[in-house]
């Protein structure tokens, strides 16, 4: 097989070899880059300088994995290999590192504990973490104030390890989206969910107060959004104070020679 040296891909030497594909000097990896405020660690970096250029993040703790995921939450970083293993780095004062209530924050990628399967998506909010299994289990750890994890109204204000969420037990989890006191997911029949803080964000609806003011409850387990019912959701989004999910909804013309593609997006 012949290989020619290319030009360095920030910083990490690569060749080309004759089928086109890419490799690095190591081995056929996938690599991440980070950049930004490196307070507490969060970019994993080893250090708590900031970057303000895109960074390979280059770990011993990944040994030859190759990378297929990246999270970004308030003050911490999630990532996930091609063995479906979970590494976190950053600040952990909510156990949202997954790896131990006794390390305030990390400036190396640590291995999450407690995830014995094969972990396919992750995502970051604010103060808290998720995984999502290979046969769509349902894992949260880290701040729990308004039922964000969905583990249940006595459930500890902090949950410092990865948790299976047991209310979802039947119910297959295709996509979740993380914000900073909510969670919305996607189940496999593309139903959407929603818990949490609420204040409008989970989609739920309002009632009025005894004063007349509009107000919604947190959920501390996830809910069906009703108003969703018959859509099917491919994906959701969630920001501080709103959510967002889109469905798609394909049209073929057989008689025209027009062939389009429709897809709804729906705010609430």
């Amino acid at each position: 097989m012949q290989m020619k040296k290319q030009t360095l891909w920030l910083g990490l030497e690569l060749y080309k070899i004759s089928s086109k594909r890419w490799m690095s000097g190591e081995a056929a990896r996938r690599y991440a880059a980070v950049w930004g405020n490196g307070d507490f660690g969060r970019l994993g970096s080893g250090s708590l300088d900031s970057q303000w250029k895109p960074r390979p993040l280059l770990s011993s703790a990944f040994h030859h994995q190759s990378l297929v995921s990246i999270a970004c939450g308030g003050a911490h970083t999630l990532v996930l290999t091609d063995t479906g293993r979970v590494y976190a780095a950053g600040l952990n004062d909510f156990g949202q590192l997954g790896v131990s209530d006794n390390i305030a924050y990390s400036m190396e990628p640590l291995e999450v504990s407690g995830l014995q399967k094969e972990i396919v998506q992750i995502s970051a909010g604010y103060y808290h973490s998720c995984a999502i299994t290979v046969d769509g289990e349902l894992y949260m750890w880290g701040k729990n104030s308004n039922g964000q994890l969905g583990l249940g109204k006595k459930a500890e204000k902090v949950v410092p390890a990865p948790t299976k969420v047991e209310c979802l037990n039947g119910i297959t989890i295709k996509t979740i989206a993380l914000a900073s006191e909510h969670s919305v997911a996607v189940t496999g029949e593309g139903e959407a969910l929603s818990w949490g803080e609420g204040s409008g964000r989970l989609g739920h609806g309002h009632e009025l107060s005894f004063w007349g003011f509009s107000r919604s409850t947190s959920e501390y387990t996830p809910r069906l959004i009703k108003q969703l019912e018959g859509v099917k959701v491919r994906n959701v989004a969630a920001g501080l104070l709103h959510s967002a999910c889109i469905d798609g909804t394909y049209f073929l013309l057989t008689h025209s020679f027009l062939v389009c593609c429709s897809f709804q997006l729906l705010l609430y």
